[in-house]
C-alpha cells in the first residue's frame, strides 16, 4: 500500500504539471493567448489510522496543503493574466512572482512530506539510501541524531535530508518557512515538516514528541525511490 501511495503521488505531481501553452492566435486585441492547466491535490488515505498521528491532525493538515495547491493554480492564473495585459513590470506582477515561490514550495514540501509517511521507520538493510546515509555520517544513528537536531531548532520551517546530484554527498538542511534554504540542485530525499501545524493538535508544544512520532513513521521506501531520481 505505501508503495502505492508514493506511486500515485509521484503520477499525480506530473499528470497535472502546470502546462502554460502560450498560443499567439491573434484575436481582436493582438494579445497572447494562455491556456493554464491547474494542480490537482493528492488525497492521502493510507495515512488514516498511522501510529502517533490522529485522524483529526492529518485531515486538518491534508486540508492545509490543498489551500497550498489551490493558491499555486490561483496565483498562475493571476499572473498569466498580468502578463497577457502587458502588465509584467507592475509592483502587482513583481509581488505575486515572489509569493508564487512560497506557495508553490509549500504545496510541493507537503506531497514530499506525506508521501514519506505512513511506514515502519526503520529503512531495508539492503536500501541505497542507507548505505549512503552511513556512508556520509558515519552511522545510521550519527544521520539521526543530526537530522532530529536539525527539526528542532527554534523557528518555522522544515528539516530536510538532500542528496546532492553533483558529487552524491548527503546533507541535513533546514528550509526557512517554505523557500529559503534550499539546496540547490540537490534531491530531497526525507523531509519532516516543523510547523506548529503539523504536530501542535496531537502534541501541543511538544515539538520532541511530534520529531519522535515522525521518526518512527518514516516510509524508506519514498526515500529510497527518491534516492535514485
Amino acid at each position: 500500500m505505501k508503495k502505492t501511495i508514493v506511486a500515485y503521488a509521484l503520477i499525480a505531481s506530473v499528470a497535472a504539471a502546470l502546462a502554460v501553452n502560450a498560443q499567439q492566435n491573434a484575436d481582436k486585441g493582438g494579445k497572447m493567448q494562455l491556456t493554464i492547466q491547474g494542480y490537482k491535490a493528492i488525497g492521502y488515505p493510507g495515512l488514516a489510522g498511522m501510529p502517533g498521528f490522529s485522524e483529526k491532525l492529518i485531515a486538518d493538515h491534508v486540508k492545509l496543503y490543498q489551500g497550498y495547491v489551490t493558491n499555486v493554480n490561483a496565483l498562475s492564473e493571476k499572473l498569466s493574466a498580468l502578463l497577457a495585459d502587458g502588465k509584467e513590470r507592475t509592483p502587482e506582477y513583481a509581488e505575486l512572482k515572489r509569493r508564487f515561490g512560497w506557495e508553490f514550495g509549500g504545496m510541493r514540501l507537503h506531497e514530499l512530506y506525506f508521501g514519506n509517511l505512513g511506514g515502519a521507520g526503520t529503512p531495508r538493510m539492503d536500501s541505497h539510501v542507507l548505505k549512503a546515509i552511513q556512508e556520509g555520517f558515519g552511522s545510521f544513528e550519527a544521520w539521526k541524531k543530526d537530522f532530529t537536531a536539525t527539526g528542532a531548532m527554534r523557528g518555522i520551517g522544515w528539516a530536510v535530508l538532500y542528496k546532492d546530484k553533483v558529487s552524491g554527498r548527503l546533507f541535513n538542511a533546514w528550509v526557512n518557512e517554505h523557500d529559503g534554504g534550499q539546496l540547490a540542485g540537490c534531491v530531497p530525499l526525507l523531509v519532516m515538516d516543523v510547523f506548529e501545524h503539523a504536530y501542535l493538535t496531537d502534541y501541543r508544544l511538544e515539538r520532541a514528541k511530534y520529531i519522535e512520532a515522525f521518526m518512527n513513521a518514516i516510509e524508506w521506501e519514498a526515500a529510497d525511490q527518491r534516492f535514485h531520481e
